[in-house]
């Protein structure tokens, strides 16, 4: 693409405009990265109550710190807007729709959506990066022909690019700044800018080959979380069924130096990286090949079945006190997917919630992130946390250990503890039954 000096310059310069497309906790957490390293930032969404809180300065997306969300506004490099024709004025546009899930799949259509959006307003010089979570294949195949709609190529008129996401919330060890970023390009050109602007935010830049690349990389990153932890699911329930503590076998292993990484049984696996997860999502997209995952589908069963089996351990340790599930008084601890964040997407806690419910339990939920759930259709409301809601539950299931929750107390209060995440550790109480 001609004209690529010219952007180098307003990048290494910080006078390059960028645009976020889609303010959740990704594209919130990169505008705020973007306006604090020095550039001038617009964040563009469809409007409504997020965008109004953004506006009037309140951090309203889960996740994303308080901290980051006031530095960046007071560098006053930050803007938020609905108003796509901004599109033109940029040099930078980074895709970060959404990637729901459907009947169990990723749905593409935001991220087709966006780069509609883009290709209205799509000039010569542009560089457009594809954040969103999503399949391998979809920069090339779904993003590509989107944009090039526009009447314009990519290569030789703008340049396009891929960046998985590799964020974690509530992560305060490893934050975007440190995280090593990975990029793959169309073209050279692509994979260069990309590089050189990302370089600016983080401190460490990975370029690889190809869109396909860097798509896959993430697809790696996600398996391999979800493999270990379904070995370790399946470690649990062979543990149960032999008298063994599967903790007790864990924390022997870990004492290993090498050739080991330790990874927990729960009721599940959830979170912003499961969409892609699925070992048909590399044939989703066109153009990618059709060859399962075996590994991964087999570990998908595994994690899917344990937030039946964990509600089914709790109605167990309810049978040997003499209370069935039926009708039974159980507090959800912690509804989030995991510890110390707001987010419950695809969280494992509420599936435990809906078995239970199923059976007949009266469930309640406390989670100091989380205001309000539905469970199968059902609105709950978040409980306060006192001594007398503690002690009138037939059974407390700790499903997601928030920091800010007393164990002591908790314990000394509850008839029954069922503890799915070892959040007591090896502190060995006659009330608190471990997964």
């Amino acid at each position: 693409m001609k004209n690529t000096a010219l952007l180098r310059r307003r990048i290494l310069s910080r006078r390059a405009f960028i645009a976020v497309i889609g303010l959740g906790y990704e594209g919130l957490s990169l505008a705020c990265a973007a306006a604090e390293g020095g550039f001038t930032v617009i964040g563009l969404d469809s409007g409504g109550e997020r965008l109004a809180d953004l506006r009037a300065g309140r951090p309203s997306v889960p996740g994303v710190p308080e901290s980051l969300f006031r530095s960046a506004c007071e560098t006053g490099r930050l803007s938020f807007t609905e108003a796509s024709s901004r599109l033109e004025e940029t040099d930078i546009l980074m895709i970060c729709a959404p990637t729901p899930v459907r009947d169990h799949r990723p749905d593409l259509s935001p991220i087709e959506d966006s780069c509609r959006q883009v290709a209205a307003h799509l000039r010569t010089g542009h560089l457009v990066i594809l954040e969103s979570m999503s399949p391998p294949g979809t920069t090339d195949h779904v993003a590509r022909p989107l944009l090039e709609s526009s009447g314009l190529r990519a290569g030789a008129d703008f340049l396009l690019a891929h960046s998985p996401h590799r964020i974690d919330p509530g992560n305060e060890e490893f934050t975007l700044r440190n995280l090593p970023k990975v990029v793959g390009g169309v073209t050279p050109d692509a994979t260069g800018l990309a590089t050189l602007f990302y370089g600016q935010l983080v401190d460490k830049v990975v370029a690889v080959s190809s869109c396909r690349v860097a798509e896959l990389v993430k697809l790696l990153e996600n398996a391999f979380r979800h493999v270990n932890i379904a070995l370790a699911n399946e470690l649990a329930m062979h543990c149960h069924e032999e008298g063994i503590d599967v903790w007790e076998v864990l924390e022997a292993a870990e004492t290993k130096p090498f050739g080991f990484m330790p990874f927990q049984p729960g009721p599940g696996v959830g979170g912003h990286g499961i969409p892609l997860e699925s070992p048909s999502m590399p044939g989703r997209v066109r153009g990618d090949g059709n060859r399962p995952y075996r590994v991964l589908e087999q570990a998908q069963d595994v994690n899917a079945r344990m937030a039946a089996y964990v509600a089914g351990r709790i109605g167990d340790a309810l049978n040997e006190t003499g209370k069935p599930v039926n009708r039974a008084n159980i507090l959800v601890m912690g509804v989030s997917y995991k510890p110390d964040v707001a987010d419950i997407r695809e969280s494992p806690a509420l599936k435990v919630m809906a078995h239970l419910l199923r059976r007949g339990a009266r469930v309640s939920f406390h989670d100091p992130y989380v205001e309000s759930v539905t469970v199968d259709g059902t609105v709950l409301g978040r409980m306060q946390l006192t001594q007398n809601v503690i002690g009138r539950s037939d059974c407390v299931a700790i499903l997601t250990p928030h920091r800010a929750y007393d164990l002591d107390w908790i314990a000394a209060h509850a008839k029954l503890v069922f503890d799915a995440r070892n959040a007591f550790g090896p502190d060995r109480r006659p009330n608190v039954i471990r997964l």
